[in-house]
């Protein structure tokens, strides 16, 4: 299903290539970073030898310490790019987002707007400090030396929605399902961006086209039911719910989908048979069991009502208690006190703390 994008974190140190976990995407680079020689080979060979030291206390999380030996680096002649890029790596990592902003800007002007790695974190410390503007403009500048990094773009899409631009979003989620009509993540977000845009047919076009290429990727048709209900049509919302259950029949959130939509058309007698196979898949789902009580109940289906009420009280539901009140209030509307005492008292079987309950069973006894 659909989830939100957040703009990964590329660390890239001199002859190392980091994946940071828990981060959504790992953009892939094969840059090797070189020193530069400067006035002597004595102090090139320093300079390598103070950027291994550093690196290895960013591998071990010192990145305080890391940041002193990479600005010692520089000052001995090491890649400026490099070891900026390292510096705002090291930032970063310590959550200094202006700080690292600024390193990274670093890494930039001194590779001529060239060194893409750098504007992608750019890019990244931008939409964490939610200058989502900046984000995009640094967005854009990477693409143009790498437009076919597919993440790139869906986070850029990303930064075009914090800032209120659907039309952006929609051509930058574009652009990546373009480069990547594999990937069915993209499909759920191409298929939002179109839902953002109230054009729920382009989106109802992906999400076939998607599940026609992975015909295994069946939450795809419950997906469309979603849309087609949010276009409210219901009947071809129902017929997608349909098709999944045909695939697994046993699936009660669906079938709870199904149900609810089923109302929606106005066909609350076929949305009680499929709430009542639901129970007896799955006997303690709460919800269904007070879903179908309440139609039942708006059907004067007394006793299905009831027994529905009984199985949400037994699976734990506090909302059960009302629907034996209501009851208990139709009956006293009868003239069917005893009725009525009867479903309090049920009632007070389950509820056994709740002092309404009680409060009317006493009413009931002590009334004329």
């Amino acid at each position: 299903m659909p989830r939100c994008i957040i703009p990964s974190f590329r660390a890239v140190i001199p002859g190392f290539h980091t994946v940071i976990p828990g981060l959504t995407r790992d953009l892939l680079w094969t840059i090797l970073f070189a020193l530069f020689l400067t006035t002597s080979p004595f102090a090139a060979q320093q300079a390598a030898d103070i950027v291994d030291r550093a690196n290895n206390l960013y591998r071990e999380g010192r990145y305080k310490q890391a940041v002193i030996l990479y600005r010692k680096a520089l000052d001995r002649g090491a890649d400026p790019v490099a070891v900026s890029f390292n510096i705002a790596n090291s930032y970063y990592q310590t959550e200094q987002y202006a700080e690292a902003a600024a390193s990274y800007r670093k890494a930039v002007d001194y590779s001529n707007g060239k060194f893409a790695p750098a504007l992608f974190n750019m890019a990244s410390v931008f939409y964490r400090l939610k200058q989502y503007p900046e984000c995009v403009a640094a967005y854009h500048r990477a693409l143009k030396l790498d437009p076919e990094n597919v993440s790139a773009w869906l986070f850029l899409g990303e930064a075009y929605s914090r800032t209120g631009d659907k039309v952006g979003a929609l051509r930058a989620i574009e652009k990546a399902f373009q480069l990547d009509k594999t990937d069915v993540s993209i499909v759920y977000q191409l298929s939002e961006a179109n839902i953002a845009m109230d054009d729920f047919e382009s989106a109802i076009a992906v999400i076939r086209e998607g599940y026609a290429a992975h015909p295994e990727e069946t939450d795809f048709l419950i997906y469309l039911g979603d849309v087609y209900r949010l276009k409210k049509d219901y009947g071809l919302s129902a017929g997608a719910y349909r098709e999944a259950l045909s695939i697994h029949s046993d699936d009660v959130a669906t079938m709870y989908k199904l149900a609810d939509v089923l109302v929606e058309d106005e066909k609350p007698f076929v949305a009680m048979d499929v709430l009542t196979n639901i129970l007896s898949i799955k006997p303690d789902f709460g919800d269904a069991a007070i879903f179908l009580g309440n139609l039942a109940y708006d059907a004067h289906f007394w006793e299905r009502s009831e027994s529905a009420y009984e199985m949400a009280a037994k699976s734990g539901s506090v909302e059960a208690v009302y629907g034996f009140k209501n009851l208990a209030f139709e009956a006293r509307g009868q003239k069917r006190n005893d009725e009525a005492l009867r479903l309090l008292e049920k009632a007070r079987g389950f509820y056994p703390d709740d002092q309404t309950i009680e409060a009317e069973i006493l009413e009931l006894r002590d009334g004329p």
